[in-house]
């Protein structure tokens, strides 16, 4: 199978009956709604999937078109699916130039955070700092990791254990946005927040 495009959600299940073995793919929207597209093969050919609850089934290499619906897949697999883990879920704070003291905005969506947290059972929270291009890299490096140390402590003065927060910082290597060397970027100033 190839997956290709947008959010994807894939309902794949091995079906036995007697010596027979078969294999179900359902094409599911994503959390956010969007739909991404898949491919099917096997050796009769191939199936692509487009559209959400579309599906196929596949029985001795060869391929069968399936439509569904919302209310039959929540029928047939409606437990199946509730086992699924959360997904991560990635938040942005941004900072002002060339400091490790959130934004205003960015201090309001604090409680929003630690909220979201408290529903994942594993409750992890990796927090990834960044920067833009002004000043050298290796100044740039220390911030980011300062900012994200930042971003920790107020987590966990807001209640997260510190036991559950990784904290990485990457400089100015892995940027929202593209700019050349000594460029103030505000969204480059930024640390991500992702909950797991």
């Amino acid at each position: 199978m190839r997956a290709a495009g947008g959010s994807l959600c894939v309902l794949a299940l091995s079906l036995s009956a007697c010596a027979q073995i078969s294999d179900r793919v359902i094409l599911l929207p994503g959390p956010d709604g969007r739909t991404g597209a898949l491919s099917v093969t096997a050796a009769a050919g191939e199936v692509v999937l487009s559209e959400p609850y579309t599906g196929v089934d596949v029985t001795d290499s060869r391929l069968t078109r399936q439509k569904t619906s919302p209310g039959m897949v929540r029928d047939a697999y409606g437990q199946l699916l509730a086992m699924q883990p959360l997904r991560p879920r990635i938040f942005v704070v941004h900072f002002n130039p060339g400091k490790d003291a959130l934004r205003p905005d960015s201090q309001a969506m604090l409680a929003n955070i630690v909220a979201t947290l408290a529903n994942f059972p594993a409750g992890e929270a990796i927090v990834i700092g960044h920067t833009d291009r002004m000043g050298r890299a290796a100044d740039n490096l220390r911030l980011s990791l300062r900012r994200a140390a930042a971003v920790r402590e107020l987590l966990v003065g807001a209640g997260v254990a510190r036991e559950a927060i990784s904290v990485v910082g990457r400089g100015e290597h892995e940027p929202a946005a593209i700019t050349d060397d000594e460029v103030a970027e505000a969204l480059n100033r930024r640390v991500e927040i992702k909950l797991r």
